[in-house]
């Protein structure tokens, strides 16, 4: 058996004495206390981190927007004017992605809101074909994102953007083309851009092509949203599919063609809101109501231009905006 040796320690003085020994302490009571103590400070660091890890998403607001100009310009808008009526903070997520990509992020909770259009919303994410009135769209919308998804949608901003088949100022003078019926007969010596997400979508190219007897003279070419006027005015292409609000189309003399068969249904731009967000942020709410109505398509195109042509940046176009409209 083994012996522990216990010794005990003497306390010295100044001039050198020896002074009454001090018990030596128990190495085994010790020891508990140690563990113990690290233990209590272990859970205290984990409770506070864990704490921190999730301060972020208890106190601030994402925003998220499509890849295109104007959908920057969107969540730029929200972002700021939730800040300034709310004082939560606010994440900014733009150029994510298409729509099913942003509404995935929406549904995860990586996103708390972005602005969608209601025809969109109808047609490639609930995938029912658009009947009736633009309010009946919203509403249809509205019941539906509330059932599925538990996604609030919210007031309209003021206006839509629909797509446009849009092509050269010269060429519609030449050939007095105005609407989307007399480019069937032009139709086979032309070449069409587009965008990916138009000519996947349910309301887009095939549909289109179909309603309006359209049949280019090879296939549609795929490009970036942010690239087909500037193909269009090189005459890489002769008609691409752009969007109603586009602040480009004035600026490089384009002309949209006019939808006279009635085939794209109405996008009125609505901003969508996970119900969960609006139950931590009650105030939210009256914020996002606060812009119903204050956005035309006059106002947005505007904002496209100085974004696009002007080469401005969005939080300071949307900021002068804000600022002019007393938000």
């Amino acid at each position: 058996m083994i012996k522990r040796r216990v010794f005990t320690l003497f306390a010295v003085s100044e001039d050198g004495e020896k002074q009454t020994p001090r018990p030596a302490r128990d190495d085994k009571l010790f020891g508990h206390r140690g563990i113990a103590v690290l233990c209590f400070l272990c859970l205290v660091t984990v409770a506070w981190f864990v704490s921190g890890c999730k301060k972020p998403s208890q106190t601030r607001i994402t925003v998220g927007s499509k890849f295109f100009t104007e959908q920057v310009v969107l969540a730029e808008l929200l972002a700021q004017h939730i800040e300034a009526k709310t004082g939560i903070p606010v994440i900014r997520k733009t150029n994510l992605g298409g729509t099913l990509l942003v509404h995935k992020a929406l549904l995860s909770g990586d996103l708390d809101l972005y602005v969608e259009y209601t025809g969109t919303a109808l047609t490639t994410v609930l995938n029912e074909t658009p009947q009736g009135t633009s309010a009946d769209i919203y509403n249809r919308v509205k019941k539906l994102y509330a059932e599925k998804f538990h996604l609030e949608v919210m007031e309209p901003l003021g206006f839509e953007n629909t797509f446009a088949m849009v092509i050269r100022g010269d060429d519609a003078k030449k050939m007095h083309l105005r609407t989307l019926s007399g480019l069937a007969a032009i139709a086979p010596q032309w070449r069409v851009g587009v965008g990916y997400e138009f000519l996947e979508r349910p309301d887009g190219f095939a549909g289109l092509s179909r309603r309006y007897h359209l049949q280019f003279a090879e296939s549609p070419r795929v490009m970036d949203l942010g690239l087909i006027y500037r193909a269009l005015v090189d005459h890489q292409v002769d008609v691409v599919a752009g969007n109603s609000t586009d602040g480009l189309i004035d600026t490089l003399g384009l002309v949209a063609l006019e939808d006279d068969f009635h085939y794209f249904p109405p996008y009125d731009a609505v901003p969508i809101v996970r119900e969960s967000t609006l139950e931590r942020f009650p105030q939210l709410r009256a914020a996002l109501a606060d812009l119903g109505g204050k956005l035309s398509a006059s106002d947005i195109r505007k904002l496209n231009y100085t974004v696009d042509a002007q080469h401005q940046d969005a939080a300071a176009a949307v900021r002068r905006f804000r600022a002019e409209r007393g938000l």
